[in-house]
């Protein structure tokens, strides 16, 4: 399970953020609504399942997502594709100069199946990796333990202590300065850092409506074509989304994409209907489908940007349900995702969806700067409404827009083009 992610200067993010999933252990609603997960020194840590992150429009939500992508791309491809680049692949804060000399960090705390608890982060510059580094804190060990340390400015840059590394001369003698060891490791298929590597691998996917649709649609199809279990539960998901549907047909063809059809129940029977005539909401939720069911089924942590975009606020609380629910998600499966309605703040029946450590915000200060932070922070009363608090401004992080705003700067707009024509 992901506990933590720190990250600065990669995109809107200049500044050191960090996103935490520990729920405060003093807090008897948070840890009611937090995941204890079972650490190697028999320890138990209340960690949350689900993340939101709400903010206005140009914030920076999606650049929280963006960023934990970017740290799973770096460590899968650092010394593979990173060479075909005039210098590393960053994306730093664009808005001040002085961001381009100076380093990208990436850092993450998880827990792997095992229960030891792992922290792995490095610092990017322009043209090599200034720093990486990786502690273990396994049972036994009440303090950390470093399995390696990188520092680009020394003389021999890495340090590894003890001898717990197995191969560690070769690697450093191997790995480029433009790349990860990590990722030399995993290529290598190096047997201890094999478990970190495939952590990296085997969580932070990304989903984004707008985006790669197709993919995840075929994605989806094909597993409905292979597995009769997929098959069920996929169609159940279908139909408890109140779509009209009765079941789904698949076919392979020769182009190699499948073909999908929905059969959609009325007029006492069934009816199929082309791919293209369903909904942008139906389909939407057909490609969200196969990751969704495949994060369950594995524990991995799921990204999604703007949830709300194409799903029912209703909806789109049940697909945060599911992860909250310890019989539908056993295996501690993760979710982070971004959204503006806020109505998923306020569970449908009445009360809390989500709890204050679990609603993150994000707002942009005077340098054009992303500020990211708890709802926690704010320390609402548990019986506050943090729907009715977020949408008062309570919490910042909502549109500095007045009523009837937008409409007077448009008639303002046009009042003045009709006046420089005149005079013109």
């Amino acid at each position: 399970m992901l506990l933590r992610f720190r990250v600065a200067n990669v995109r809107s993010l200049r500044d050191e953020q960090e996103l935490s999933f520990v729920a405060p252990e003093d807090d008897e609603a948070e840890r009611a609504a937090a995941r204890e997960t079972l650490l190697s020194d028999g320890s138990r840590l209340p960690v949350h399942t689900v993340l939101g992150v709400f903010g206005a429009n140009a914030s920076g939500k999606s650049n929280v997502v963006a960023a934990l992508k970017k740290m799973r791309l770096a460590v899968l491809s650092s010394y593979t594709d990173w060479t075909s680049y005039d210098g590393i692949p960053r994306d730093e804060f664009s808005l001040d100069p002085k961001a381009a000399s100076e380093t990208s960090l990436y850092e993450a705390d998880f827990v792997l199946k095992d229960g030891v608890r792992w922290t792995y982060g490095f610092e990017l510059g322009s043209r090599r990796v200034e720093a990486e580094w990786l502690y273990a804190y396994p049972k036994g060990h009440g303090h950390r333990q470093t399995w390696f340390e990188r520092d680009a400015t020394r003389d021999t840059p890495f340090d590894f202590k003890g001898n717990r590394l197995h191969d560690r001369v070769r690697l450093a003698r191997t790995v480029a300065s433009d790349a990860l060891l990590l990722t030399r490791a995993g290529n290598a298929g190096h047997e201890q850092l094999m478990p970190v590597f495939d952590w990296f691998r085997d969580n932070l996917w990304d989903v984004t409506p707008e985006t790669e649709r197709t993919q995840r649609e075929d994605y989806t199809a094909l597993r409905l074509l292979r597995s009769e279990e997929f098959r069920r539960r996929a169609e159940e998901l279908l139909r408890v989304a109140d779509l009209g549907i009765a079941g789904v047909e698949v076919e392979q063809t020769s182009s190699g994409r499948p073909l999908v059809r929905l059969a959609h129940s009325g007029g006492g029977g069934k009816t199929l209907m082309d791919w293209d005539a369903e909904s942008w909401g139906t389909r939407s939720w057909f490609a969200l489908i196969g990751p969704l069911l495949l994060a369950l089924d594995t524990g991995a942590v799921l990204l999604v940007d703007e949830l709300d975009s194409s799903l029912h606020p209703r909806f789109a609380a049940e697909v945060v349900r599911l992860f909250q629910s310890s019989r539908v998600n056993p295996k501690g499966a993760q979710l982070v995702f971004t959204g503006h309605d806020p109505s998923l703040l306020r569970a449908p029946g009445g009360g809390r969806l989500l709890q204050p450590g679990q609603i993150w915000l994000t707002e942009k200060d005077e340098r054009g700067v992303t500020v990211l932070s708890s709802v926690a922070e704010w320390e609402p009363t548990e019986e506050e409404d943090l729907m009715a608090s977020y949408l008062a401004g309570s919490f910042g992080a909502v549109p500095k827009v007045s009523e009837g705003q937008i409409g007077r700067r448009l008639l303002r707009s046009d009042e003045l083009a009709r006046t420089e024509s005149e005079e013109g």
